[in-house]
């Protein structure tokens, strides 16, 4: 039993000797009457422990009132905890979060908790007693990073300290009340040698994969939301060559390169709450060649941003990477061309010449309805002169999780690994076994 489900079974809830069911919000409305839950939230600023250690006391002193006399020790001392949680901590969903087996976090006003775990959703048994405590948690996680939320501004999106992705939703645009999305991020992303032990990838793939790294390809990781695209990125640029100086830009930050690499993270800012302040992910990606990268990796391709990207990687920052949103690789190409047409008012031809002669390979990643995610297909991407389009060439292609998939093509990337295989003969062995395994 996780700890998600340990906490669930736990909700159930607790009685007094009358039967009535007694809940952390009785608990809290008691522990006011005895300290100032205000004074205690100021205190955590400066003396944590101290602060919660407080609130501990208090609780001991209100649960040992006849009112909380039919409580087991156990039903105490989680109600105690499920206190200091709405207090201090994310209230009823300070479980979830910190489950590292969940990996999103759905609130859909006071009533319902929903979590994501193994690819799939999952009712929760913990509650908010309120619309309102939803929204003091809202403001809770947003009010620290200078943002906020109102009836003029009912949506925001943020980043907690650990890294995990925030968006929120008040009335009136949600008439059921507020609604809370909280994507979590594991504390290390999976290598391509452990992605290749879960199923996602195949040792060939992997091996494919690794040598665009290694051979200074730029590439695409494309996908549907939640597919798996960033925790692909992150172990594609775990493979980077640590000597390299490597820029990453970001809405928000979760990219996890090793310690030991020369790299440089930028995120984005949005507008303050007086409307100015604002550093795009244009502005970023602009910036960072003037900072001798040499390579660059954006999250996420979302609007004007494609048109610099395009340009970074053919001005020499070859070995870039980047994702995107798309149903496939041939999907990747026009929107693109739409995302560059905000930035730059030029033939759709010309667009595709720049896709064309920038990307090297796009890795399509998918989610089956099991929840599993892998790579589906691998295209090269090029670009024909009689056409005057980009062209998308699948190599690979994979129908679901459970299929091994096969390679429908020859990679051009094995042209290079043969020329650059003429003094290394190791190298050169490598590619042989591969394509005889493989191919």
């Amino acid at each position: 039993m996780t700890l998600t489900e340990r906490v669930d079974a736990a909700r159930k809830g607790s009685s007094d000797a009358g039967g009535t069911k007694l809940t952390v919000g009785d608990l809290r409305q008691d522990v006011k009457d005895l300290t100032s839950l205000d004074a205690l939230a100021a205190m955590l600023a400066t003396d944590p422990e101290s602060a919660k250690a407080e609130l501990r006391m208090a609780c001991r002193r209100a649960l040992a009132t006849a009112k909380w006399a039919g409580l087991t020790p156990e039903d105490r001392s989680r109600m105690t905890e499920s206190l200091v949680d709405v207090v201090f901590g994310m209230g009823p969903v300070e479980a979830l979060i910190e489950d590292d087996a969940v990996t999103e976090v759905m609130v859909n006003g006071a009533g319902e908790v929903f979590y994501e775990m193994d690819g799939r959703l999952v009712k929760s048994q913990a509650q908010f007693e309120s619309d309102e405590q939803v929204r003091v948690l809202i403001d809770r996680i947003i009010g620290p990073l200078g943002r906020r939320i109102d009836e003029s501004s009912p949506m925001v999106n943020a980043r907690l300290p650990q890294g995990h992705r925030v968006n929120a939703v008040i009335p009136p645009i949600t008439p059921d009340g507020p609604h809370l999305t909280i994507r979590a991020f594991g504390k290390r992303s999976p290598t391509l040698g452990e992605m290749a032990q879960a199923g996602s990838v195949s040792t060939s793939v992997a091996k494919h994969l690794g040598w665009l790294v290694r051979m200074r390809k730029n590439v695409v990781v494309s996908g549907g939301t939640g597919s798996g695209k960033t925790t692909m990125l992150n172990a594609l640029s775990r493979l980077i060559d640590p000597s390299e100086r490597v820029v990453t830009i970001e809405d928000s930050a979760e990219l996890k390169l090793p310690r030991t690499s020369h790299v440089v993270r930028m995120e984005a800012r949005p507008k303050n709450a007086e409307g100015t302040g604002e550093v795009s992910i244009r502005d970023l990606v602009i910036n960072s060649l003037r900072m001798r990268p040499d390579r660059i990796i954006v999250g996420e391709c979302r609007s004007s941003e494609a048109w610099d990207m395009l340009q970074a990687m053919n001005t020499g920052h070859s070995g870039s990477m980047t994702t995107l949103h798309a149903n496939s690789p041939e999907d990747v190409v026009d929107r693109m061309v739409t995302m560059v047409r905000y930035a730059a008012d030029l033939p759709v031809d010309a667009i595709e010449a720049q896709i064309g002669s920038a990307f090297d390979v796009i890795v399509q990643i998918s989610r089956d309805k099991g929840g599993g995610r892998y790579v589906s297909e691998i295209a090269d991407v090029g670009f024909s002169r009689e056409s005057r389009r980009a062209t998308v060439t699948p190599v690979f292609k994979r129908s679901s999780f459970a299929d091994p998939g096969r390679w429908c093509g020859r990679p051009a990337l094995l042209e290079e690994l043969h020329a650059a295989a003429v003094d290394d003969e190791a190298l050169e062995e490598e590619v042989r076994q591969w394509e005889q395994q493989a191919l």
